[in-house]
């Protein structure tokens, strides 16, 4: 396979997925500023590939915050505590003996119930079980892109209803937990507000059109009746999660993964109960969705 570093980028090696969807970048040390080439061009890849890996990152914290901050400004994490003196890091462990659900383990775009929803997510793997642990990411683009124009002209105007109720409301899933989790969720009323978004949204960058919708976040779509609604959006989300539009990353320790919430949806497997798994998170700061 042609190298992107061959043509594409001039700087550092993108090696892509064959479908375009998810690539792997090297010939970067991103424990060190970037110079404003390199990180032009890192930017270009993740706009193009939806998610690009970074392996053998050896990061400290401060260089994670470092690198997110280059990226863009800090994003804001409602209802999850942050690390102790880490405001904008999140610590996602789970211990080899917790029983209660992975965390993330239902197909979502990172807090799209925000007005302005993260751009982008970065997630360094710390400890990687041997087991299990996969993401999934779905490309909402294609997935736009392979409805009929007929569908895609219907759904131009149509705005969805966002809101964290389900899993960080007052009766939310965490809510009901009686399993023990390391992570510290915070469920709250604040999540069962509702915000508006367009179901059909433009990357502010490639331009391309994707559907901007989740199963967990997204409750509604205005104007139509609830039966309506649940009709519409279950079309989608079987439309959304066919094989033909997801990438399976499997993770490595010292790995930085970055994905862009604009334009993909993701989904954590679980399989690695008995064993520890420690990540790091960050979000950067996005745009109202247009």
């Amino acid at each position: 396979m042609l190298r992107e570093a061959d043509s594409a980028h001039r700087i550092i090696q993108v090696e892509p997925q064959p479908t375009g969807f998810g690539a792997e970048i090297t010939g970067v040390d991103l424990s060190h500023p970037l110079p404003a080439p390199v990180l032009a061009e890192v930017k270009a890849a993740w706009a193009r590939h939806g998610v690009v890996a970074f392996p053998d990152q050896p990061l400290s914290l401060d260089a994670l915050e470092a690198f997110t901050l280059a990226m863009g400004g800090f994003g804001h994490d409602p209802f999850i505590k942050p690390m102790p003196g880490r405001p904008n890091v999140l610590e996602l462990r789970r211990e080899p003996d917790e029983k209660a659900t992975n965390f993330g383990a239902g197909w979502h775009s990172d807090w799209s119930f925000q007005d302005r929803p993260p751009a982008a997510t970065l997630l360094r793997s710390e400890v990687t079980p041997p087991v299990g642990g996969d993401t999934l990411f779905c490309d909402c683009a294609r997935a736009y892109e392979a409805l009929s124009p007929t569908m895609q002209g219907m759904l131009a105007p149509l705005r969805a209803i966002h809101s964290a109720a389900r899993p960080y409301g007052a009766q939310g899933s965490f809510a009901k937990e009686t399993a023990q989790r390391t992570m510290q969720i915070i469920t709250s009323a604040e999540a069962e507000k509702t915000r508006t978004h367009p179901l059909v949204r433009t990357h502010p960058v490639t331009g391309r059109k994707a559907l901007f919708i989740s199963p967990v976040y997204t409750v509604g779509v205005e104007g139509l009746t609830g039966p309506e609604s649940d009709a519409l959006l279950g079309f989608l989300f079987k439309h959304m999660v066919q094989d033909q539009f997801i990438y399976r990353h499997r993770w490595k320790a010292g790995m930085l993964l970055m994905w862009d919430n604009r334009c993909t949806m993701h989904l954590a497997e679980g399989g690695y109960d008995g064993h520890l798994r420690l990540m790091h998170r960050t979000t950067v700061a996005g745009d109202a969705p247009v």
